[in-house]
């Protein structure tokens, strides 16, 4: 599945890429917000993957920094 490999792909970064994605996560979820209030966004269902992203990314930043 895909989200598998998006985890894995995770789980094999270092605390600092991990930061680095999350940054680049919350910019990518202000922009489709903004887009999605200004009427542009097409695929709405993109902001739901980019949150599930994100709790994601956070879960591993929270399970290496707890390991």
């Amino acid at each position: 599945m895909k989200t598998n490999k998006y985890v894995e792909d995770l789980n094999k970064k270092s605390a600092a890429e991990l930061n680095q994605e999350l940054v680049a996560a919350k910019k990518e979820l202000f922009n489709l917000r903004f887009q999605n209030a200004t009427n542009q966004l097409t695929n709405t269902s993109r902001i739901k993957e980019v949150r599930r992203n994100i709790a994601r990314i956070q879960t591993i930043i929270t399970e290496k920094s707890n390991a």
